[in-house]
Formats: structure tokens, sequence, C-alpha cells
């Protein structure tokens, strides 16, 4: 008995170490966004009729379409001769970086090679908040201040900066979320340090808010 103990736990043991060095070794690869498309869409008025909050989604994946238009809505590239986006930043710093949490990984947008770039292959959707609907939600939105770009010293004005120019990216995804009939709500309840360590940020980098965006519930 003691010996197929032994022989049960060694056999464990050895499978964990196998199973770990496998994941260690997987890597996600970039992934070309389609070309967003920028004409139709239903009229401003109505859809700022209809902006809502929603802490209810389903587990259904966005279309990779759809991932292109919400990211050009978010923050991307509207007038390509300058660089200039779709949500205005102070001084044009573009502070904001958008960390797009997949099942399948965490990745960073690249408006200008319209891409997401791969940080982790691992699925880190439950701890981009404390709200237990965050982990089977598509697509969590984490919105990253890189303070570095911001060219003024004081403290406290880097934080009203990043603070106004996430707000102008997150109403950006509630307008497209509207006019497409997607679910979203964006959060502040977030173990930020956690967070921090888990996405690997540098000093400089500082969280600011994220956001859920999914297909509603169907009733």
């Amino acid at each position: 008995m003691e010996k197929l103990s032994s022989y049960i736990i060694r056999f464990v043991l050895i499978n964990s170490v196998i199973f770990s060095t496998f994941l260690l070794g997987q890597e996600i690869k970039p992934i070309p966004l389609m070309e967003p498309q920028t004409d139709g869409g239903r009229p401003l008025m109505q859809v700022l009729k209809e902006r809502q909050s929603t802490r209810e989604f389903g587990t259904e994946k966005l279309p990779l379409q759809v991932l292109s238009n919400l990211l050009w809505a978010a923050f991307g590239i509207n007038r390509p001769e300058s660089g200039m986006r779709t949500a205005p930043s102070a001084v044009n710093w573009q502070d904001i970086d958008i960390y797009v949490a997949l099942e399948e990984g965490l990745y960073i947008y690249d408006a200008e090679a319209n891409r997401l770039d791969p940080i982790l292959a691992e699925d880190i959707r439950a701890a981009t908040g404390i709200q237990a609907f965050v982990a089977d939600v598509p697509v969590n939105l984490i919105y990253v201040s890189d303070f570095s770009r911001i060219s003024i010293s004081e403290e406290d004005q880097k934080v009203f900066y990043s603070a106004a120019d996430a707000g102008f990216i997150s109403q950006n995804v509630y307008l497209y979320c509207a006019s497409e009939g997607l679910a979203t709500v964006v959060r502040n309840l977030v173990d930020k340090p956690a967070l921090v360590k888990i996405m690997k940020l540098r000093p400089e980098q500082r969280i600011i808010l994220t956001q859920s965006v999914g297909y509603p519930i169907e009733e």
C-alpha cells in the first residue's frame, strides 16, 4: 500500500512538471485585426438614448470584425496623416494603452499596425475586476496610462489627465456598444496592485479603468 501511494505521488508530481513545462512553452501570436468598418451605424441621438451599463453578459465570443471595430471606435486612428485618434488626449500625449484580456491571453492594441500584440499566454480575465462576471466576459479592456508620455511633473496632474483620457475612450466604447447591440460596463473595482504584477507593468504605467464588453443575455 505504501509503495502504491509513493508511486501515485511520484506520478502526479512528474505529470505536474510536464504540464507546467507545456504551459510555459506555449506562445500566443499577434492577431492581425480586420479593416475597421467606419461607415454605417445608428444615429447618434438614438445611440445616446440607449447607452447604458450592463453587468450580465453572454459568453459568446466577439467576431474579429466586431473586435476590430470596437477597438477602432475606442481609440483608433481616424486621421492617418497625423496619427490622431477617435478620442481626445491632452496635448495629444496619447498616454493610454488598451490591453485586451481574452480567453486566449492578454494582448495590447497597436492602433497604427491595426493589430493585437501578445503580452501573456494566460487567461487573466478573472483578475480584471472583483465582480464574478468578469471571468467569463468575452472581452475585458484594461486602460493603462504611461505616465512617461505626460510631459508635466506634477503627479496629481498626471492622474487627472490620464483619468480624463480613459474616460473619453470608455465613452466611445459605450457608444459603439449601444450602436451594435453589445453590452458593456466600465469598472474601477479592481485589485490594481495584483493586476499590475500579473501584467508585469513598469513603474510608470498605471491602471486607470477596466471595461467589460460582450453580448447581452437574451431574455
